[in-house]
């Protein structure tokens, strides 16, 4: 009977200790790796038929590389990663410059770490092979349509019949997650903007030659966004502005006289650049209300499908990162091994990392309404920006100093009368 009782609990364990992510993107892979570095046994699922990230440029702020370099990748991603001289605001019909946040000595030693831009594919292949190398399996061409949970584990069942046995799922499905759908039951939140972005070779647009900067143009209910890529090599633009379309996917069909009419009133400078953004296609803006619902037993969710957000604060890969090392720390410590308290562990990491993802996605939010600010509006903000004289960390400490060293007030929380919320 001993024997018996050993042999079924060791199994009881081994399940245990089994977890299977769900999304093999950017947060998928970083939450497997700190899942695999902290004892998990983990498995990634992603439904296309290989592991491989699409889209253009990102930025990582310091609270995202900071972190990187805690799991031993930062050097990694500087190889092909540019480090900006600083982030400015100009405006688009003049070209002059709004404001200005150095990235340089100063920045780096109150954050204790760079600011860098990266290709999202070079990011994601970093995260993929460190993943890897941590011994988590990678399993592509899988689409999970049904997850159903046992008082002791869950079973994941895949389209094609493949049954996967866990001790817990973090779902890192994306903005359109179907696990979000089945666990909050809403919908995207289209935001009414598009964005035309990719990336040239930076020789092809003269007006580029000497960016050092992430510089971002604002005008009337539009900017557009540039800055060096894989050691100046490549140009990564972002072209934004309003053109109200039905959201039925958030890939678009594009159109060249749109985004010309959109920048007519643009500085020559600024719409020269212009003529080398593909117009191919576009995409459609949306992220989703905040949710306090992250759980649900052995389920959780990570990234974009517990906390979609605007990119007008550069800081959708960001929190994706802080989700993994929130959800690798609670794994390190112990938790869910202890009674098999996954449930209890999951809730652990939803409490510490909700209220901050709230905050950023309602900031994102009001950004994104300041940078596309007219009339007395953007007078406005020119001088509250002007005024500042470049020193703009007061503003900066809340999103990228390191957790303890917060200087966010402490009446300072998420805005979800002003923005609402998703109590499901």
């Amino acid at each position: 009977m001993p024997h018996r009782f050993n042999e079924e609990r060791t199994a009881f364990m081994g399940i245990s200790r089994r977890v299977l992510v769900v999304g093999g993107g950017i947060a998928g892979l970083a939450a497997a790796l700190r899942l695999a570095s902290s004892g998990a046994d983990v498995t990634v699922v992603e439904q296309a038929p290989e592991f491989a990230e699409i889209g253009a440029g990102l930025q990582l702020g310091p609270n995202a590389t900071r972190l990187l370099d805690d799991w031993g990748l930062l050097e990694r991603i500087r190889t092909t990663a540019v480090a900006p001289r600083g982030l400015v605001m100009r405006d688009i019909r003049t070209d002059e410059v709004i404001a200005r946040q150095d990235l340089g000595v100063r920045f780096i030693e109150r954050y204790q770490a760079p600011y860098l831009v990266t290709h999202r594919t070079d990011l994601h292949a970093v995260l993929l092979d460190a993943a890897r190398t941590r011994g988590a399996r990678l399993v592509p061409g899988t689409y999970i349509e049904e997850i159903v949970q046992r008082d002791d584990h869950v079973v994941a069942v895949s389209a094609a019949g493949r049954h996967f046995t866990a001790g817990a799922v973090i779902a890192a499905d994306g903005l359109k997650s179907a696990q979000r759908m089945r666990l909050v039951g809403d919908e995207p939140q289209p935001s009414g903007y598009v964005a035309y972005r990719g990336t040239v070779p930076i020789e092809q647009v003269p007006t580029a030659e000497n960016l050092h900067d992430v510089a971002c143009w604002v005008g009337p209910r539009c900017h557009i966004v540039r800055y060096p890529l894989r050691g100046g090599r490549l140009l990564n633009q972002v072209a934004v502005f309003h053109a109200p379309r039905p959201f039925t996917d958030r890939v678009l069909t594009g159109d060249r006289a749109e985004l010309d009419e959109a920048f007519s009133m643009a500085h020559p400078d600024v719409r020269a650049g212009l003529e080398f953004v593909s117009t191919d296609r576009c995409w459609a803006l949306a992220d989703r209300l905040p949710t306090r619902r992250w759980v649900d037993g052995r389920l959780l969710l990570v990234g974009d499908a517990a906390h979609p957000m605007f990119q007008y604060l550069a800081q959708g890969a960001c929190q994706a990162l802080e989700d993994a090392a929130e959800l690798g720390d609670v794994v390190a410590a112990g938790l869910p091994w202890r009674d098999d308290s996954w449930s209890a562990a999951l809730q652990e990491v939803a409490r510490r990392r909700e209220p901050r993802t709230s905050w950023v996605q309602t900031t994102a939010r009001a950004f994104g309404e300041v940078c596309h600010a007219d009339g007395v509006g953007a007078t406005r903000r020119d001088a509250y920006l002007r005024n500042k004289n470049g020193e703009f960390f007061d503003e900066l400490d809340w999103l990228y100093r390191a957790p303890g060293e917060d200087s966010r007030p402490v009446d300072r929380q998420p805005a979800r009368t002003a923005a609402g919320t998703n109590e499901r």
